[in-house]
């Protein structure tokens, strides 16, 4: 009769081997973490809640068809946001048109066709900086660059180059991490049946991205239509009485038309300035939705 086995000291514990008589102290840590997670979560809802409704109430009366008609004026009776509206859509569009084709080609070559080299490790790690840099900074950037150098001007272009720069890391970013996640296979299976690495990315890698590639979009919308600072820099004015009608244009955007009107004394016109705020909360709001809604469309037709 063979005698039992007999393990040392040294022999290895397998992990569902292992004493689970702290189960409980390890459950009550994270449901002590779960509850400081949620409070600082309901914190945060309320402290937004609490700002949300303070303009509100202070902006509501002040909603109508003339604020988004009327322009700017001295009387807060007639004052309006059109030309602010306008340029708002103007440089956000401008914006859009140059920085999302720039960005989305530039993550399609650093993930499917650089060499992965120091060089190329150097260039990925300074576009994760660039998204961290003050949005002033860029439009110092853009004063020296496309004001002076190309002599652009204070105008709609100018601004609207600005404001590429200043998304075109965070769309580049957003890109790259959705083309990483493109499943390693799907690309194989492509070359296999004789495609070229054009067309894997075109017809296999970018449509199967696309929903992150949106998300990317949304979180650079969000933060170019809000920025003031930059614009400020290149040459927005705060107090624009026409429209704009073409790139040349002067022009003033609805962060700077707050701004112009929340820094007056008039209890009037701290009231107006409440109501552009809700009206660029609305049109961020439905840009966002679009987006989502485009997101959510492409998400339909991936199938693994």
């Amino acid at each position: 009769m063979s005698s039992p086995t007999t393990f040392g000291p040294s022999a290895k514990v397998l992990p569902w081997e292992q004493d689970t008589s702290n189960v409980p102290g390890r459950k009550s840590r994270a449901a002590v973490v779960q509850a400081i997670l949620f409070i600082a979560t309901a914190f945060a809802i309320l402290v937004l809640g609490a700002l949300i409704w303070d303009i509100a109430s202070a902006g509501a009366s002040w909603l109508s068809a003339d604020l988004l008609t009327h322009t700017s004026s001295r009387r807060a009776e007639n004052a309006g946001l059109r030309p602010a509206l306008l340029g708002t859509l103007w440089v956000i569009g401008l914006t859009a048109l140059f920085a999302f084709p720039v960005g989305i080609g530039a993550a399609v070559y650093l993930e499917e066709y650089a060499p992965d080299n120091r060089w190329t490790r150097l260039l990925k790690t300074n576009i994760s900086n660039l998204a961290g840099v003050p949005s002033v900074v860029y439009g110092l950037l853009g004063l020296g660059v496309f004001v002076s150098l190309f002599a652009m001007g204070r105008t709609l272009l100018s601004g609207a180059l600005t404001m590429t720069l200043l998304i075109l890391p965070v769309i580049i970013i957003a890109s790259q991490e959705a083309i990483r996640a493109v499943p390693p296979s799907l690309r194989q299976a492509a070359f296999a049946l004789g495609a070229t690495r054009w067309q894997v990315a075109r017809d296999h890698v970018i449509p199967t991205a696309m929903p992150g590639i949106l998300t990317g979009i949304i979180l650079s919308i969000s933060r170019a239509i809000g920025e003031t600072a930059p614009l400020l820099v290149v040459g927005a004015a705060a107090y624009v009485t026409f429209n704009p009608t073409g790139l040349t244009s002067r022009y003033t955007v609805l962060p700077m038309q707050i701004y112009e009107w929340a820094r007056r004394p008039q209890q009037e016109f701290q009231d107006l300035a409440a109501a552009a705020i809700i009206v660029l909360l609305v049109l961020l709001l439905i840009l966002n939705a679009a987006a989502i809604y485009l997101r959510q469309r492409f998400s339909k037709r991936v199938n693994w």
